[in-house]
């Protein structure tokens, strides 16, 4: 059986190569300091156009609930959207092969020079600039896919209960995931 959907992900699937997964990735790792959720949506979506917003959203709201880190899980189901199994480990060795080079490097200066002020007020300055772009991205986001009342309600219950409550986000998850699967099948049903 093939759909469109199948068709339009083979011809997409045809140009994306190992090459340009493991690239892509790099330069995600590359540019993503503080956080590579902007970065990811920018070359993913906006530069290479491998995925659409939804298509993104989508992948980003599953790697968000499974285990590790949210854009680890994107690469991972990127590359193998792509190239399989193969794809996933370009991906994910683009993503981590330059974070993993400079954090070595930074590391070791940070523990020779970590404790001076100039270097502390850095740090707090580079942690605001990730929270902004982590917002950025989200409005963005949101813009452009259109949520619908019962996505900003959902929304809005887990920036409640893990944001302003700090609840656990495991539990703010096992909470809400069902009520969204019942209130998103009832909203497309009206």
């Amino acid at each position: 059986m093939n759909s469109s959907t199948d068709t339009d992900k083979a011809i997409r699937a045809e140009y994306v190569s190992l090459g340009d997964l493991f690239m892509g990735f790099l330069k995600m790792g590359l540019c993503g300091f503080g956080g590579v959720a902007a970065w990811a949506h920018r070359i993913v979506v906006e530069e290479r156009r491998w995925l659409n917003d939804r298509e993104f959203a989508d992948l980003l709201s599953l790697g968000s609930v499974l285990p590790g880190p949210n854009i680890v899980n994107v690469s991972v189901m990127v590359g193998d959207r792509f190239q399989g199994a193969i794809g996933s480990v370009a991906a994910l060795s683009g993503l981590m092969a330059a974070p993993l080079a400079i954090l070595l490097g930074m590391a070791t200066l940070y523990d020779r020079y970590g404790g001076l002020p100039l270097v502390q007020a850095a740090i707090d300055g580079v942690a605001a600039a990730a929270a902004g772009l982590v917002i950025g991205t989200a409005l963005k986001m949101g813009r452009r896919l259109r949520p619908t009342r019962v996505a900003i309600l959902i929304g809005c219950l887990a920036f409640l209960g893990a944001g302003l409550l700090q609840w656990p986000l495991v539990w703010v998850v096992i909470g809400l995931a069902p009520a969204s699967v019942i209130l998103t099948v009832w909203e497309s049903r009206r």
